[in-house]
């Protein structure tokens, strides 16, 4: 790093207990992508030349999944308390030519740039800045039984990242000799460092309940933008005793010739949601010249492309797939359909359509010679993927 630099570090070594479910919070996925990486995307700001993450010692294969790609130093390993990982952290920089620090909690991911250029901004004349946000509910005391109210006047709510000039912070924590402190703010103000105020942002607000993933869940679904694929697949009749439709096996006197299973109703579907997400064709994921698709189950297909819309932080909307052929009957399988792809789709019933439809015994359909099958996938994804 250039001298002058200014770096986020982040702290990510909690064990978010308070989040329920059975990982850290901060690798816990939101709209399919790690809590943590949110938080590294917005972090991708002109003014932030490097970022350091501190993780929790055994965290080192959860952290990974979640960085992915990205040109990251390796973790800084915390220690026992927030606090101790913030010390490792700032150790860790220390000889890099680091002038400016921002101290962020991975549980905050939206953090807007406009937040970062108050903070660097109000470093120009003080040691410090942190976010805050007007207190703007009645406050008061409260064990079971409503207490006195509490004056809110001068009260703020206090959020991160919060911006230090790096020396300075660094020598504030290895002074404080007194018990956990709550945030860093505390820990420069102990030692006669100026924190400065600036305004913070609703979307900075932490994640720590399970009922604040799904209001975050929501928030992200509100911007973004549908998208809609289709697809269309045909498959000869050959010998056989059943065809697979829809990830359903429907007894026959033909079965269905292809490399796979030759479902060409989930064949389809998956067309679709790739076409949705721009992301080329089957043949491009799973070469029929392929060995290892010789007799695969097309469910393998249809959950490789959720999982892509997955990893563009997209949902799946809606899907309609319609079965082109003279026989089998479809009508008492329709419902097994249905279920079955919602299913391997994450999705409910609800939300998938299956027909059918006959040519009127018209063309290679009509003369029985195969089954075709058409799908149209509505996807949500981000603007830009």
């Amino acid at each position: 790093m250039t001298r002058g630099s200014t770096v986020a570090l982040v702290v990510a070594a909690g064990n978010g207990s308070r989040a329920g479910g059975d990982m850290p919070k901060q690798y816990r996925p939101l709209l399919g992508r790690p809590l943590l990486g949110h938080a590294l995307d917005h972090l991708d700001h002109p003014a932030i030349d490097a970022v350091q993450v501190v993780i929790a010692e055994g965290q080192e294969e959860a952290y990974a999944a979640a960085v992915g790609e990205r040109p990251l130093p390796d973790p800084v390993i915390g220690g026992a308390t927030r606090q101790q990982s913030v010390r490792n952290g700032l150790a860790a920089l220390a000889g890099q030519n680091v002038a400016r620090v921002l101290i962020h909690d991975a549980a905050r991911p939206f953090l807007p740039p406009a937040v970062v250029d108050r903070l660097l901004g109000a470093l120009d004349a003080n040691d410090g800045a942190v976010p805050v946000l007007d207190v703007v509910d009645t406050l008061a005391r409260g064990d079971g039984i409503l207490g006195d109210t509490v004056a809110r006047d001068g009260l703020v709510r206090v959020q991160t990242p919060q911006a230090f000039r790096f020396e300075a912070i660094r020598a504030a924590h290895d002074a404080w000799d007194g018990p956990e402190a709550t945030d860093d703010a505390q820990v420069a103000r102990a030692a006669g460092l100026t924190v400065a105020t600036v305004e913070g942002d609703p979307t900075l607000d932490k994640i720590t309940y399970d009922a604040d993933f799904a209001r975050a869940e929501d928030r992200l679904a509100a911007c973004l933008t549908p998208r809609t694929g289709m697809g269309f697949d045909v498959h000869a009749f050959g010998p056989g005793s059943s065809v697979w439709l829809g990830g359903v096996e429907i007894p026959h006197d033909r079965g269905l010739v292809g490399h796979s299973d030759a479902d060409v109703a989930l064949h389809a579907l998956t067309d679709a949601i790739l076409g949705a997400l721009a992301a080329g064709d089957i043949g491009d994921h799973f070469p029929p010249s392929d060995p290892r698709w010789r007799g695969a189950p097309s469910a393998l297909f249809l959950e490789h492309a959720r999982n892509l819309v997955a990893d563009a932080c997209g949902r799946i909307a809606h899907v309609d797939v319609t079965i082109i052929c003279e026989s089998p009957r479809i009508g008492a399988y329709r419902q097994a359909m249905r279920e079955k792809i919602a299913s391997l789709l994450r999705l409910p019933p609800a939300a998938v359509s299956v027909k059918a439809t006959t040519t009127e015994r018209l063309g290679f359909t009509g003369r029985g010679e195969g089954i075709a099958a058409q799908a149209v996938a509505t996807v949500r994804l981000p603007e830009i993927l």
